[in-house]
């Protein structure tokens, strides 16, 4: 058996999501800023969604990211077991659930890769961020300042504020990353993809 949904399990449920939200394919991907033929793609597990897909997807569809990759909702959960969550992979970051599910806030713990391929992502979403060095040393560009923190560092602002966070050296980068979701048709909108510069 070993098909596509075994592999990406949050492949159908993106599927379920775009259809309980009353979206059309066409019209989900136009409000997420994708084309058809990527949503598609997601839906079927034939691609991975990045971390900034999934943060627009989230919003499109009124939901949060640990909705979108299938995880249970614990909102009468306040303690979660590192021992029990299961890893997630998107856009080559590792992501594992540190809070509960359904929140105003979303917490992950999360592990960035060394990777040059990727460094140069610029993310700007709604919300808020707080971010907390676990392991390895965090490059952190705010808007046109850059930042390297070391374990034990934290940062915290405007998701709004263009940035890119990425791994300084090639161990890899351990995180605590908390975040809010603003559900509104506007900041919707404002969602960006991951650009380059």
């Amino acid at each position: 058996m070993g098909g596509m949904s075994t592999e990406h399990p949050q492949a159908p449920h993106l599927r379920e999501l775009r259809r309980r939200a009353g979206l059309t394919l066409e019209a989900a991907a136009a409000r997420a800023e994708l084309s058809p033929a990527h949503l598609s793609r997601l839906e079927t597990g034939q691609r991975q969604p990045s971390l900034p897909v999934l943060l627009k997807l989230a919003q499109v569809y009124g939901t949060t990211v640990s909705e979108l990759l299938g995880e249970v909702s614990s909102a009468q959960t306040s303690v979660v077991r590192g021992a029990e969550v299961p890893v997630r992979e998107a856009g080559g970051w590792s992501y594992r659930q540190a809070g509960g599910t359904d929140r105003g806030m979303q917490a992950l713990r999360v592990f960035v890769p060394y990777d040059a391929e990727h460094r140069d992502l610029v993310r700007v979403h709604p919300g808020e961020e707080w971010l907390y060095v676990l392991d390895g040393r965090m490059r952190l560009v705010l808007g046109d300042r850059e930042h390297l923190l070391d374990p034990g560092d934290s940062a915290q602002f405007d998701s709004l504020t263009p940035h890119r966070i990425a791994a300084a050296e090639p161990g890899g980068l351990g995180l605590l990353f908390v975040h809010t979701l603003l559900q509104s048709a506007v900041t919707g909108l404002c969602l960006g993809d991951g650009t380059r510069h």
